[in-house]
């Protein structure tokens, strides 16, 4: 038996439901596989994509530096703690721990405030990104579509809600089933 290389499986897939946010979507798939569905024919598929940008302030050689002091804070508590383990004492490995931290913050708030001196005034702000769908459509392999929206109490249904875009195949690829031969 030979199983076939991750992503080799290319098959159309159905919408049998849509959801308005990924959670619902991922309870659809897991009571799908609570009932014993093929759930290795199922994808769960972001629709609409958008990568939203949130600006949570500005950013300055302050801000730079405090960022950088905090960072180096926690890289110099985890060597502090590495180097304290070859230590004999309680004292000698605290004293250790608190100097790694105090010389971890101290350089990178240096190299942060140098760092932002470098970008020349470019980004100016500080922002956290992500990505967002419009909806999520649960889609299955054509042969499974009927039970699938059987399962889901769609029964009758080509899609949630209508819309005659959401109907049509989507062609993406999957893992192939390993249990076959090819």
């Amino acid at each position: 038996m030979t199983t076939p290389a991750p992503g080799a499986a290319v098959r159309d897939l159905v919408p049998v439901a849509s959801y308005d946010n990924y959670f619902d979507a991922q309870k659809a798939v897991d009571r799908l596989s609570d009932a014993g569905f093929p759930v290795e024919r199922t994808a769960i598929i972001g629709v609409g994509l958008q990568m939203v940008e949130n600006v949570l302030g500005r950013l300055n050689y302050g801000r730079a530096a405090a960022t950088g002091a905090a960072t180096g804070a926690w890289f110099g508590l985890l060597v502090g703690v590495f180097l304290s383990i070859f230590t004999d004492s309680l004292v000698s490995s605290v004293a250790i721990i608190l100097w790694a931290v105090l010389w971890g913050a101290i350089a990178c708030a240096i190299f942060g405030a140098i760092a932002y001196a470098f970008t020349g005034g470019n980004r100016d702000f500080v922002s956290a990104s992500r990505l967002v769908a419009e909806r999520y459509d649960v889609r299955v392999d054509a042969a499974y579509a009927d039970r699938a929206r059987e399962l889901l109490g769609l029964t009758g249904q080509t899609s949630t809600p209508a819309d005659p875009t959401r109907n049509a195949a989507v062609q993406t690829t999957i893992p192939a089933d390993p249990t076959r031969s090819a």
